[in-house]
């Protein structure tokens, strides 16, 4: 990525700096969060998206929250933190990224209440950054791990966005592209454009122009013929929540694309750093399912596209069961077949 997607500005007073998302590929635009409010607004919105880059996000959040608050004991701070991670919490339910990064900023807090409260409030925002460089280093990681899967002159199917956008530099699905690309590996992308919200379209298919990756957009639908002509050799994507036996959670239509890819013979491989593993359920069926607002289907982009009155579904997740996933690949290795005992294996 030639431009970070959420960078923090200045000191404890500062503010966050990220790409408006919803605006992508015909604006570039940053937006800036001054506030807990604004960093909500950002989160619930899509303004940021992507597991990893939502759990900076909301790392940052908790520091937009509490950088103003004046309590005058370690025990008053702590409560309003509190408040603060509540808060956050009710912005998306699915990504468990977003949970992992306020869980650890309190924990951090409770760790340090033995200190002032301006004290605190600097190990905050230092954890908040240092959660941001650990991404970067495991995106690069979660490339050297999946290339091998990659072989040269292979076409690959991606669905949603997995890439620089969602993380804090390399992304995690497009990755192991990215990798690729500097190894010389000849691949050819097709990226779905992912309905409703277009971020294959919009975000993928951007990324991987700029990075000079073949990449050839199609809708959604046209998956499976492009499988049948023999087009597509791996299926790779990302994910926002993952069970404790691999059952796995990403953008809607990734359990359709699963389907497709098991039908023909095809390795499917979802990419994503440990702390999307939810190892707290023990299925997919647990996963949360974002619902969102019938508008984005029924008026896409401002469009009036539905007759009036019309009833929507509109889930923003499904589940992929682990039975249909080739291998997971993570910061810590890849996890072939996917189970409890093999997740353990390499989890730890």
């Amino acid at each position: 990525m030639p431009l970070p997607t959420i960078e923090w500005e200045g000191d404890i007073s500062g503010r966050v700096r990220l790409i408006d998302q919803t605006l992508l590929p015909t604006e570039l635009k940053f937006v800036y969060c001054e506030d807990i409010k604004s960093m909500w607004h950002a989160i619930k919105t899509l303004m940021v998206r992507g597991a990893p880059a939502i759990g900076i996000a909301a790392a940052m959040g908790v520091v937009l929250g509490i950088k103003d608050i004046h309590a005058k004991n370690t025990d008053a701070f702590l409560k309003e933190l509190k408040q603060a991670t509540t808060y956050l919490g009710t912005s998306r339910p699915t990504a468990v990224n977003l949970f992992w990064g306020l869980a650890r900023m309190e924990r951090v807090a409770q760790e340090n209440k033995g200190k002032s409260v301006q004290e605190i409030k600097e190990i905050l925002l230092h954890e908040a950054l240092k959660i941001q460089n650990e991404d970067k280093v495991i995106c690069r990681q979660i490339g050297e791990n999946g290339v091998g899967l990659i072989k040269d002159g292979s076409g690959i199917l991606t669905h949603c966005n997995a890439g620089g956008l969602a993380t804090a530099d390399y992304g995690t699905a497009l990755a192991v592209l990215f990798k690729a690309k500097e190894q010389g590996k000849r691949i050819a992308v097709y990226a779905d454009e992912t309905r409703p919200l277009l971020q294959g379209a919009r975000l993928t298919a951007w990324e991987l122009l700029h990075a000079v990756i073949d990449v050839t957009l199609i809708c959604d639908s046209m998956a499976a013929h492009v499988m049948k002509l023999g087009k597509v050799q791996c299926v790779i994507v990302g994910a926002d929540r993952i069970a404790a036996n691999g059952d796995t959670a990403n953008k809607i239509g990734t359990f359709g694309v699963s389907i497709l890819a098991k039908e023909h013979g095809i390795p499917f491989y979802v990419a994503a750093p440990v702390s999307t593993f939810d190892l707290t359920i023990k299925s997919g069926d647990e996963i949360p399912i974002e619902e969102r607002s019938p508008e984005e289907i029924t008026n896409g982009f401002g469009k009036k596209t539905a007759p009036e009155g019309i009833k929507v579904f509109n889930p923003a997740f499904d589940v992929t069961p682990a039975k249909n996933i080739t291998a997971i690949i993570t910061e810590k290795g890849v996890i072939q077949k996917p189970s409890v005992e093999n997740i353990r294996r390499i989890l730890g």
